[in-house]
């Protein structure tokens, strides 16, 4: 049964452009799209009470009112470039429910992107757990990354030729495993905030930041061609 105390609602933003992927939203991953494995994981969440879609596209509009999601608003298309920030969609979905009387005052802001289509719902609701236990102004998700700055990352220079270590140490490092400390990717598997802070701040590290770590096969974030196929594959791999 879903907490009823608090007025949680899951945000997916879903603009109708893509250049990596064509109409990467409504790209198939196992038989479904990105945008409904999206919906359903956040459905399932024992938190939220409803999702909300905001996108400038009538095509996934439509698919996420078949799929179980709410589409009070349409983005507008200033907000839906290739080059628009995510954080003005998400203040632009805040302020525009904030003034719609048929929708209640919101406590918890939860955006499920379509691109970490691996995710589960317990994922989600730790986050939600997260935020509501502790300090945070907003909670990221990140998983360890097989890469450091200070061992096998590098900058080239303009002509691609000359290398170096993008945060050189004065110790000589032979492995990852020697490095000072651990280093991780944020992952696109939930931002969870209070709405306050998404309208007052400009950015997500303008206040206090907390992660919680996701495992990698559940972490994925589909940003081309390849991280598609990967993800059938770990997909595939889990119902077997």
């Amino acid at each position: 049964m879903k907490e009823k105390k608090l007025e949680v609602v899951g945000f997916i933003f879903a603009r109708g452009g893509s250049k990596s992927i064509p109409r990467k939203n409504l790209a198939l991953l196992g038989g479904k799209t990105l945008l409904n494995h999206a919906i359903d994981t956040a459905l399932a969440s024992k938190w939220i009470q409803r999702v909300v879609v905001s996108t400038d596209d009538q095509e996934i509009a439509e698919s996420a009112l078949a799929g179980g999601a709410e589409v009070p608003f349409m983005r507008p298309k200033e907000l839906a470039n290739d080059n628009s920030s995510e954080w003005k969609a998400w203040q632009h979905a805040l302020l525009t429910l904030s003034v719609n009387e048929s929708f209640p005052k919101i406590d918890v802001f939860v955006s499920v992107p379509t691109t970490s289509p691996l995710r589960k719902h317990s994922d989600i609701d730790r986050c939600i757990d997260l935020l509501l236990n502790s300090n945070a102004d907003i909670i990221v998700t990140a998983t360890e990354t097989n890469r450091h700055p200070s061992f096998n990352m590098i900058n080239l220079d303009a002509d691609e030729e000359v290398a170096e270590l993008v945060i050189p140490t004065k110790n000589i490092v032979v492995n990852r495993q020697s490095v000072p400390t651990k280093i991780f990717d944020m992952t696109t598997v939930a931002y969870v905030s209070r709405p306050d802070y998404i309208l007052r701040a400009n950015n997500i590290f303008e206040g206090t930041v907390r992660a919680a770590v996701i495992p990698p096969e559940r972490a994925i974030d589909i940003d081309n061609p390849l991280d598609l196929e990967f993800a059938e594959f770990l997909l595939n791999r889990q119902t077997l």
